[in-house]
């Protein structure tokens, strides 16, 4: 582009100017550009592109993911471990650490090719008048002012105002979220209707099909200001930090606070007390890789890559492993309606006389209408021919026909029924009334009088309110030659045929079960409040409030944030608009997932925690899904909600029970190392403590998860696992320091005694303690582990029990442990799990409005 500015127009002067002065205010006429006047308006608007993102460098943006706290404490504790000598748990923490940047960085390139997919869904080519002449020109050449051709199954090119129409459909649901396909004309519309992008009749929105008729058209915005271009750049935009991502970021902080004190206090005062400054670092180092919860990410795969797996058999595919955690903890459900809710079809669904009764003559005269023009079928046209109930209209015989107009809004056939010659006419209802003066009603004609006619208008009214589109049917008995327009006159009505997308039939139960599981839902469209109301009453949804686009418009965010608690439909909404009313709904301390399948949901999918599509979505849609369902059956929606809390329980078993239990040990280290002459447990046999700790927490992604767990939305709440930490940690620090009282006193042990006897009983109780904080309820009697999970447990405690009988006693430098020691243990540990059992009632007893 040059340095001078394209003139700039006004969504109110692209639809309501006249064309004669829009051609003026865009240097255009009807007959096209000159080759000339296009090169310039090529270099004043730039190419009809998409705007493409600004691609970083791939190893900037794959080292920008290592900029995270609990990243850079796993790298910092396999460095460590890798200094101390231990290179398998070093190699295990870098392994697990580079897994997760792995996937993170994929996910990216993901979403980017996302928005690749919307930049070519559009034509290549199009049909212009240059110099008066038609040419094919690649698309990216084409600029405001050109004139284009269109015709049914071209894809427009970039947004435009309809200079001449014919039965002009264009399907612009994958960017309004319009049950129907809309009708096109030319006329300049009034001011009053600008407000809604539903209402521009006399537009045409780049990316969207002709579905039947002609039209030419002035190319009036192109590229990244078209509305498709608006939608592109939000599909572009940075995917927000999750619920689940905020929860582990916060909890790696947390891990980074307690680490760094308890490191530092532990050094210090080894330093000063045993004036062993080398020995005393090496320490301190492996006690942060004690505190470490090296195996999040793992624990984090596993749990994902299961859930993931289980549901893949029921026909979910997880795109995005960590929305699986994100979907457990959804609390607010966000649903386009076109297509999701509803089957994404017109279907008749009513042919009823003016008291609303079926009548039979109704649907076989509308279907001798739409069967016998020979104009490309409007999808209303199509849906009547489809019916459940067959007509026969072999006993018709068309002569003439008078086509569908925008000036009459009426279509009408000529047709011989017997010795019959039939006008039979089919078009808006207002526009049928006013070829009427007599009515049909159970067999008798009568006149159309005042009365009848508010009547008519009333029923049309009622069922518009309803949701319906609506035509009129009506006929009269013709003779002579050609007839025309001005013949549908003194013609009688016979009644009204109603349309609707039918919702799904599962969708209802889908509804209520996400209900009962805790989760409010909420329905974000395009289509008019009307019809949306009518499909929620289908379904049996109540209504607790409704927002139109225009009100969410007046609103600023703070009035916004107040809405959307109550509101649970939210109709003629724009894309930019569903992303505030999301944003709105995580400021209110929701995690948000948003359900649709249309180009105009694509951004909303990336502001969204989680977000979701189905299977007959467009590909942009199902692209920048986290999940896909691969059947129409909504109700797999709820069993990928269980799963998903199901896993998250499992990763929540891991920390809270690896941060209590690890906390406790640091903190019997700190403990002792006040008053102990050596070192309570050496630096290796720490690092060995931790390693055989984690081995028993691999089984854990395979645990059972009671049910009423899974009965709520469940989320990462830092301050919960603090709390905890702070609570739980102690208790196993007391029978530590107890077990160093024993050892000093009852066996006046060596240091190698002393530390072999603490690595058995910390490793002994930290390991089996799994068994009471992996439930609510009571261990065994109420709450069953799953086997893998109680065979790895025991195997850790059996192993740790013999280790120091073993030839490996000495490359870990353990002694022989006296036999009375092991029945103090017994105790120990028993008496450890009973108060741990009465702890834990006490705890979420306190902290139940937390724990939740």
């Amino acid at each position: 582009m040059n340095g001078k500015s394209p003139p700039v127009l006004s969504s109110q002067e692209l639809v309501c100017l006249p064309m004669k002065e829009l051609l003026s205010r865009l240097g255009a006429s009807v007959d096209g550009l000159s080759a000339k006047d296009a090169h310039k308006h090529l270099h004043l608007y730039g190419h009809n592109e998409l705007a493409k993102k600004e691609r970083k460098s791939p190893i900037l943006a794959f080292l920008a993911y290592f900029n995270n706290p609990l990243i850079l404490i796993l790298l910092a504790a396999g460095a460590v471990a890798g200094f101390l000598g231990e290179i398998v748990e070093a190699i295990t923490i870098f392994i697990m650490v580079l897994l997760s940047v792995v996937l993170s960085f994929v996910q990216e390139h993901r979403a980017e090719r996302a928005a690749e997919d919307l930049r070519k869904r559009v034509a290549t080519t199009a049909t212009v008048l240059r110099d008066g002449v038609k040419h094919e020109i690649h698309l990216n050449t084409i600029v405001p002012g050109d004139v284009v051709f269109l015709s049914a199954g071209d894809i427009v090119p970039a947004d435009a105002r309809i200079i001449e129409a014919k039965d002009l459909f264009v399907d612009q649901a994958a960017l309004t979220g319009e049950s129907f396909p809309a009708e096109k004309q030319p006329e300049p519309l009034k001011s009053d209707c600008v407000a809604e992008v539903t209402e521009w009749r006399n537009y045409l929105f780049m990316g969207t099909s002709v579905v039947s008729g002609t039209a030419t058209a002035l190319i009036v915005r192109t590229g990244g200001r078209t509305q498709y271009g608006e939608t592109v750049k939000l599909a572009m935009e940075k995917r927000p930090e999750t619920e689940f991502d905020r929860g582990l970021r916060q909890f790696g902080y947390l891990i980074m606070q307690v680490t760094i004190i308890l490191v530092v206090f532990v050094f210090i005062v080894l330093a000063l007390l045993k004036h062993d400054v080398l020995e005393s670092v090496l320490f301190a180092l492996a006690l942060a890789v004690g505190l470490t919860p090296e195996l999040l990410p793992m624990i984090v795969s596993i749990n994902l890559s299961m859930g993931a797996v289980a549901m893949s058999g029921k026909k979910v595919i997880v795109k995005r492993l960590s929305s699986i955690h994100n979907f457990g903890a959804m609390d607010v459900l966000c649903s386009d309606k076109t297509g999701t809710l509803t089957e994404n079809r017109v279907t008749l669904i009513m042919h009823v006389d003016l008291k609303g009764k079926d009548n039979a003559r109704v649907l076989e005269y509308s279907f001798v209408n739409s069967a016998f023009q020979t104009a490309v079928k409007s999808p209303l046209d199509l849906a009547v021919m489809a019916h459940d109930k067959k007509v026969d209209a072999s006993g018709y015989r068309k002569i003439d026909e008078i086509p569908f107009d925008f000036n009459r809004r009426r279509s009408s056939v000529v047709a011989w029924k017997g010795k019959q010659k039939l006008l039979i006419t089919k078009g808006a209802p207002e526009d049928i009334a006013k070829v009427c003066d007599r009515y049909e009603l159970e067999g008798k004609v009568s006149t159309l009088t005042g009365k009848v006619r508010a009547a008519m208008d009333g029923k049309y009214r009622q069922m518009s309110m309803d949701g319906y589109r609506v035509l009129g049917i009506c006929c009269k008995e013709v003779d002579g030659g050609r007839l025309t327009a001005r013949d549908e006159q003194s013609m009688t009505f016979l009644g009204f045929i109603a349309f609707i997308d039918p919702p799904k039939a599962s969708a209802r139960e889908a509804v209520d079960e996400l209900e009962r599981d805790g989760i409010m839902f909420k329905i974000l469209t395009g289509d008019s409040d009307l019809v949306t109301r009518k499909t929620c009453e289908q379904l049996g949804i109540r209504i607790t409030g409704l927002v139109t686009g225009a009100d969410v418009s007046a609103l600023n965010d703070d009035a916004l944030a107040r809405v959307v608690e109550k509101a649970n439909i939210f109709a003629r909404v724009t894309p930019a608009q569903k992303n505030r009313i999301l944003h709105a709904l995580k400021g209110n301390n929701h995690v948000v997932g948003f359900l649709g399948d249309g180009i105009n949901d694509a951004p909303s999918m990336r502001v969204a925690d989680v977000s979701m599509s189905v299977e007959n979505a467009v590909d942009v849609a199902k692209e920048s899904a986290d999940i896909i369902l691969l059947q129409k059956d909504l109700r797999v929606l709820e069993q990928g909600v269980l799963e998903g809390r199901k896993t998250f329980g499992n990763t929540m078993k891991y920390i809270m029970m690896g941060v209590s239990s690890n906390f406790g040990n640091m903190l019997s280290v700190a403990v002792g190392s006040l008053f102990l002459p050596f070192l309570p447990m050496l630096p290796i046999q720490i690092l060995l403590n931790n390693l055989l700790y984690d081995f028993s927490e691999t089984t854990i992604p395979t645990d059972n998860v009671d049910k009423e767990y899974i009965q709520k939305p469940r989320r990462m709440k830092v301050e919960y696992i603090r709390r905890f930490m702070l609570f739980f940690g102690p208790i196993s620090s007391i029978f530590d320091i107890l077990t160093y009282l024993v050892m000093l006193f009852v066996f006046n042990a060596t240091a190698p005694v002393f530390q072999t006897a603490w690595f058995v009983e910390s490793l002994c109780t930290q390991t089996l303690i799994i068994f009471a904080i992996r439930t609510r309820r009571i261990p065994f009697l109420s709450s069953l582990p799953s086997v893998p999970l109680a065979l790895s447990s025991i195997g850790v405690v059996a192993l740790t029990l013999i280790l120091p009988f073993t030839p490996l006693a000495a490359v870990f430098e353990f002694a022989v442990l006296p036999v009375q020691f092991f029945a103090i243990l017994a105790g120990f540990v028993v008496a450890y799990l009973i108060l741990v059992e009465m702890m834990k009632w006490w705890f979420y007893r306190k902290y139940a409005e937390l724990a939740e």
